[in-house]
């Protein structure tokens, strides 16, 4: 069962790596991990660092749902051992969600979905 969920989590993520791709984005990383947990897309569109949370879900579960205040915290706390170990707080950077449909792979793209302070 993981194996299969890993599949389609790899197959959601891949779609929402294209569509960021197809609008312009350069895609610096993916899965990057450290001990505090994963950040799924890095990109950048144009100066700005965008780190792009993606969720893949079928009908009727909302994707954008998933990523409540707690999951955010968590992505900000990646993102910047990202920034610092890549060198890039001097950067701006947005926090997007990629919201992808289980069964077509339509990508929903929110940007600037959350924000977060870094500074810690």
């Amino acid at each position: 069962m993981a194996g299969r969920r890993q599949l389609l989590g790899a197959r959601g993520e891949d779609a929402a790596a294209a569509h960021l791709e197809g609008r312009g984005y350069e895609i610096l990383c993916r899965n990057w991990r450290t001990r505090a947990g994963e950040i799924d897309i890095v990109a950048r569109d144009g100066p700005t660092v965008v780190v792009v949370e993606v969720k893949l879900r079928h009908e009727p579960f909302d994707g954008l749902e998933a990523v409540d205040r707690r999951k955010q915290r968590r992505i900000a706390r990646v993102a910047w051992h990202f920034l610092a170990r890549e060198r890039l707080l001097d950067r701006p950077v947005r926090f997007d969600v990629i919201a992808v449909d289980g069964g077509t792979l339509a990508c929903t793209h929110v940007r600037n979905a959350f924000d977060c302070d870094l500074g810690y």
